[in-house]
């Protein structure tokens, strides 16, 4: 049995490394927070706090509605785009990927991509400033549920979103697939 050289072990492509649990990029873009929830369980079943009201870092005081958005097994919705919005997510059921796009040209995180999944297994509220692209997929076998707090009202007169196909682009280097490793 022939071993592989340590050259040729080095010219092998390394792992995605998660350095924040449930994220992967290079580093989180600016004006994103994520705040892991706690899972409380006993024998009649499970609570999480979904967002407090008076969360800080999330700007939870900005949230004007709440809505439910249900996807199927390997959906994707995106890409989506707010100038004015503030989006906070939070996945109630199932499993999601998130990605994120800095679409903002005088950020610091300027066109740099995130991945961050969260769901029923994983629960935490992602805060999404105006400017970022994001879209969710779920990566689960049932159907997802992601609870949608916006800062606005949703006004059909005046819709602060604008929207990119998520999989044919010329604006966003991403594939949605999974990445086999």
């Amino acid at each position: 049995m022939q071993v592989m050289s340590m050259e040729d072990f080095n010219e092998l492509e390394k792992p995605r490394v998660q350095k924040i649990p449930g994220f992967y990029g290079e580093k989180l873009i600016e004006g994103v927070f994520i705040r892991d929830m706690k899972l409380f369980s006993d024998e009649r079943g499970l609570l999480t706090e979904v967002i407090r009201l008076d969360d800080e870092d999330l700007k939870a005081q900005n949230i004007k509605q709440i809505i439910a958005s249900y996807s199927y097994p390997g959906m994707i919705k995106g890409w989506h785009l707010h100038s004015k919005q503030e989006d906070h997510l939070f996945c109630a059921t199932g499993m999601v990927k998130v990605a994120l796009y800095d679409y903002r040209v005088d950020s610091p995180t300027y066109k740099v991509l995130n991945e961050i999944f969260m769901g029923e297994k994983y629960p935490r509220t992602i805060y999404i400033p105006p400017g970022i692209f994001h879209g969710t997929k779920n990566v689960g076998n049932d159907i997802s549920v992601v609870i949608g707090m916006p800062s606005l009202f949703y006004n059909p007169e005046d819709v602060d979103e604008r929207r990119v196909n998520p999989i044919d682009n010329d604006i966003i280097p991403y594939d949605w697939n999974c990445r086999m490793e």
